[in-house]
């Protein structure tokens, strides 16, 4: 499947943005979701995961109650909307996608992940 990343720019420290990621040439539906980011000199994290319903996901401590993800197995696009967004979240935002097997224990891993996208860089100034 190939993926594509879009909605990243410069922001303000507690501003918002809502990354998108489009898929191509698999069944969307069969893939579980998640975003990772990597900052400057850092290892890419785990940011969030969601199930091919949409109905379940996963964050990381850091950014429960401010970031969301979401999916459109119609559009076959998943999204991530960022609030009250920090400095210290200024990274290349990467969409992936695993199997829809799964378990959500594994999602956080990024070895997991089978496809890629991109990226696109958020930039949040103080």
């Amino acid at each position: 499947v190939q993926l594509q990343a879009s909605g990243g720019g410069l922001v303000q420290a507690g501003g918002s943005l809502r990354l998108s990621c489009t898929a191509s040439g698999r069944t969307f539906s069969d893939f579980k979701m998640g975003w990772f980011r990597q900052a400057p000199g850092k290892e890419r994290e785990f940011v969030a995961t969601i199930g091919v319903s949409g109905t379940s996901t996963v964050y990381r401590d850091s950014v429960k109650g401010r970031f969301t993800i979401s999916r459109d197995n119609v559009k076959a696009a998943v999204y991530l909307q960022m609030n009250s967004l920090k400095p210290e979240e200024t990274a290349v935002y990467f969409c992936a996608a695993a199997p829809a097997s799964l378990g959500f224990v594994y999602a956080r891993f990024r070895a997991n992940y089978n496809y890629w996208g991109q990226g696109t860089e958020v930039t949040v100034s103080s």
